[in-house]
């Protein structure tokens, strides 16, 4: 069977910016430039016009100023008028040779700018969306984004399979840094979740900083991709019934989730760090999902323990702790929440890579 070749999306995708200005202003002014440009060469021409001789009927108008001036700055050179004092000479060595080199290079960077440019820019978003498969989507790389794609690439995740969307360019240029694809723009807008392949995406991630703005994103992708799971963080406990009716698969609040550490480090200061650890990549342990393997059918919770401690079980969308009875016999379908060890090896690796991520911390500095 043939194996199939898969490259990064990073490998294509680059940190692309929004215009300053719409495309019809800057072609205006480069028009308007480039018309002062001619019209200072003409004033040249026009004032030091007896330093030219023209051979077809030795009299130098002022349209024969423009014919020598636009044929001057264009290269042509027919030779019929020419300079021929030495002031001439000057003026179209010093004064006119640059007009024309700028004149030139207006029209080689529009003609690139607005059609070599362009035409490249699709061929390779072409190319990019060919290869958008199985990614993870980031809509928003503010703190809560940034953390999350620092945790993916910890859990193991490519940074080349994680696509960042985010309308500000500090943010997009820090994602690009950790290797990520971005892209400028709304992910509000159906466009710009379809430029990003949204229907072939693994999970999508939703933290925009605003609440309204969250659930629209998750409206936006959820009609666009009825399958794929969305996560999405709201801070206001109100909006998490309207984020989960928008089609988000998981709501995290993390006010809330802060006030359960906070409450919880009451009752055991304990609590707080083995729950920090089971969210964290970096801990001694960690929580895994996944679903019941064919030979587990028929076991209880409690007899599955190669892997960890089996603590949950999600039946027909129904949640199970492991003490009730429906955990005593697993079913096919069922989906299992462990926690589940991390190996020695691969404890020290994630620690050594965030003591090597981690901005350093000294006197007079605040952490």
């Amino acid at each position: 069977m043939a194996r199939r070749i898969t490259r990064n999306i990073s490998d294509y995708l680059t940190l692309r910016r929004r215009a300053s200005m719409p495309i019809w202003l800057d072609i205006t002014w480069r028009v308007l430039f480039v018309l002062g440009l001619i019209s200072a060469a003409v004033a040249v021409h026009w004032f030091d016009r007896t330093g030219l001789q023209d051979s077809y009927d030795g009299d130098v108008s002022f349209y024969d100023v423009i014919y020598f001036t636009m044929i001057s700055i264009t290269t042509t050179g027919y030779g019929d008028i020419a300079p021929v004092t030495e002031r001439a000479r000057l003026f179209d060595a010093l004064l006119v040779t640059p007009i024309r080199i700028f004149v030139v290079l207006i029209f080689v960077g529009t003609a690139y700018n607005f059609v070599f440019k362009r035409t490249w820019d699709r061929w390779r978003m072409k190319i990019i969306q060919n290869n958008l498969h199985d990614h993870i989507v980031i809509a928003g790389f503010g703190t809560s984004g940034k953390e999350a794609v620092h945790e993916l690439i910890a859990r193991g995740t490519n940074p080349g399979e994680i696509v960042v969307i985010d309308p500000f360019d500090d943010a997009l240029a820090e994602a690009e840094k950790l290797g990520c694809a971005v892209i400028n723009g709304d992910a509000t807008r159906d466009g710009v979740l379809m430029d990003v392949k949204i229907s072939r995406a693994r999970s999508m991630i939703v933290s925009a900083g605003r609440d309204d703005t969250s659930i629209l994103i998750v409206l936006t992708a959820r009609h666009l991709a009825y399958h794929l799971p969305i996560i999405v963080s709201v801070r206001a406990a109100d909006n998490e019934m309207l984020a989960r009716q928008a089609g988000a698969t998981t709501v995290i609040n993390p006010v809330s989730f802060a006030g359960l550490l906070l409450a919880g480090s009451c009752e055991g200061a304990k609590i707080s760090d083995y729950l920090s650890d089971l969210a964290s990549a970096t801990g001694r342990v960690k929580l895994v999902q996944r679903s019941v393997s064919e030979d587990e059918v028929g076991q209880s919770m409690q007899d599955i323990t190669k892997e960890g401690i089996g603590v949950r079980i999600y039946r027909d969308q129904n949640a199970y702790g492991f003490w009730e009875e429906e955990a005593k016999s697993l079913e096919a379908g069922d989906v299992i929440v462990m926690i589940v060890p991390v190996h020695d090896a691969e404890y020290k690796r994630d620690k050594r890579t965030v003591a090597k991520d981690a901005p350093a911390t000294g006197a007079g500095q605040a952490e």
